[in-house]
């Protein structure tokens, strides 16, 4: 028989007779027993709406109490919680309550609009919790709760029996294929994350105060505001409004933040605020994954607030970082070297081992495929490995430095060039605050770099100036042949920039409309 494992009773019901802070909002402050509480009212309350162990529920909601409640209250009754972005359209939305084959959708009263919107596409729901009072008149055959409703039920004392290798929660990723699919993680790999990187890397503890960035229904969010702190009996800082620097500033100082996650967009503009130099004077350590952090916003952020930033790589199919910096010895530019208890390789296009080519990892935290999704999960999960679609190249020190996303690496003159290499370059550039370097086709059919420019506010992009900046850094075929000034970059949902939105942008930049010239 199978070890029993149950992710939530491990988070949060061992901690109970400690009598610490487990979770601080803007509004409340729970201790474990009383998250515990929140957790186990919110397992007898689905379990009262017919919700069975092993079956999904979706979470559209803000962070905040309930939120937490929620992930924690599903894996403890056995259920599936997939916690979906907040910033879906309602067609998108609909799209993955049909693919999960949900029948219950709970949701926060922020995003009623959009989730009414998304039900009447989605046949299968037929029951919706809202955590607040609002507006709301779903399709006949949906039953509507409030989330009093579902606290009202009683409590579930005893977990479900899950062991280590049970479905725990969902997560929908476009990842390396382009279109949302689920990545399916078990109840041990909650603990992993929390083993692995909250206390192998950043060391955390009880004493510890963590404030995220990134939401809790990112992976990378989920992890920095429950599974890490709450594995250490530590403290999540939770925000239920967008995190911008001012905001994040206040809250890390109002609550004595210690560990503050986040992502290169949010270092950078948290650079360009006016957020006061001393404004994360309690943070110990600073952390960035999504992007890999330029070394120019590594140098200056730790200049400015004396926050050391370790940045790192992780993934959704991974869960969390598995390549990061360490403590006290970080490297700007570079992801640092494998977590322990993860090994990775670099295999070149024939899949032999090299020093530069695509990262493949394994670990104790890797999904175990996607749902329904046969044909990609054989490309992507190979064995023991997982193929993350980064292009990487281990540097003579042991440490990893990210080349760029491998369908994003372009060739000039026959030789591959990275973005990230040259939107390094460019970013240490004063007038520069953000950039993309993407590829346009020239007048003779060849792929050439071209560098989308978001100017310092009251700067103006100077693009010979631009050129001739990389031309000093870098190796001259490496130079942009263009440089286009753009008002804002084109994002995800996860703050990803859409590079295949710049690319259609600038799709005929390099070719002249008069006499050829030398680019």
């Amino acid at each position: 028989m199978p070890d029993r494992f149950n992710a939530a009773e491990y988070l949060v019901d061992r901690h109970v007779e400690c009598g610490h802070t487990a979770v601080v909002t803007s509004r409340r402050t729970l201790s474990y027993a009383e998250l515990a509480e929140q957790a186990h009212r919110t397992a007898a309350g689905l379990r009262e709406l017919g919700v069975r162990p092993e079956e999904r529920v979706v979470l559209s909601m803000a962070d905040d109490v309930e939120m937490l409640g929620a992930v924690l209250g599903a894996m403890y009754l056995g259920a599936v919680p997939v916690p979906v972005s907040t910033m879906l359209t309602p067609v998108e939305l609909a799209t993955l309550l049909v693919d999960s084959r949900s029948r219950v959708l709970l949701a926060s009263v922020e995003f009623a609009a959009a989730v009414q919107a998304a039900v009447e596409l989605a046949p299968e729901i037929d029951t919706v919790v809202l955590d607040g009072s609002v507006d709301f008149s779903p399709r006949a055959g949906v039953t509507v709760h409030s989330w009093d409703d579902l606290m009202a039920v009683g409590t579930l004392e005893t977990p479900y029996s899950t062991w280590v290798d049970s479905p725990a929660l969902w997560l929908y990723t476009s990842g390396t294929t382009g279109q949302p699919k689920a990545a399916m993680h078990r109840h041990e790999s909650i603990r992993a994350v929390g083993t692995y990187y909250g206390n192998g890397v950043l060391g955390l503890g009880p004493e510890d105060r963590c404030l995220s960035v990134s939401k809790l229904f990112f992976a990378y969010g989920l992890g920095n505001s429950c599974f890490m702190p709450l594995a250490a009996g530590a403290v999540a800082l939770l925000e239920r409004s967008r995190s911008t620097p001012e905001l994040i500033a206040t809250r890390a100082a109002a609550d004595r933040a210690t560990v503050l996650f986040g992502v290169p967009t949010f270092f950078a503009a948290t650079l360009a605020s006016g957020v006061p130099d001393d404004a994360f004077s309690t943070v110990r350590q600073g952390v960035s994954a999504g992007e890999a952090l330029p070394a120019v916003l590594f140098d200056k952020f730790r200049s400015r607030f004396g926050v050391e930033v370790l940045d790192g790589i992780g993934s959704t199919e991974a869960l969390h970082i598995f390549l990061s910096n360490r403590p006290g010895e970080a490297i700007g530019g570079t992801s640092g070297v494998p977590v322990p208890g993860y090994e990775v390789e670099i295999r070149d296009e024939a899949g032999n081992p090299s020093d530069t080519g695509d990262l493949f990892v394994q670990g104790p935290s890797t999904a175990t495929g996607y749902w329904c999704r046969n044909d990609i999960t054989r490309e992507v999960f190979q064995g023991r490995w997982l193929r993350t679609g980064d292009t990487y190249r281990r540097n003579e020190d042991g440490t990893y430095t990210y080349l760029g996303r491998s369908n994003d690496m372009l060739k000039a003159g026959g030789v591959w060039v990275s973005p990230f290499e040259v939107e390094s370059r460019l970013l240490a550039h004063p007038d520069v605050e953000e950039v993309a370097v993407v590829s346009a086709t020239d007048e003779s059919g060849l792929q050439k770099p071209v560098a989308c420019v978001v100017p310092v506010h009251g700067h103006k992009v100077d693009e010979d100036a631009l050129i001739s900046w990389c031309r000093d850094g870098l190796a001259s075929y490496k130079r942009p042949r263009a440089v286009v000034e753009v008002a804002e970059m084109p994002k995800t949902a996860t703050g990803k920039v859409r590079r295949n939105v710049l690319r259609d942008m600038v799709k005929d930049v390099l070719i002249p409309s008069g006499p050829a010239d030398d680019r």
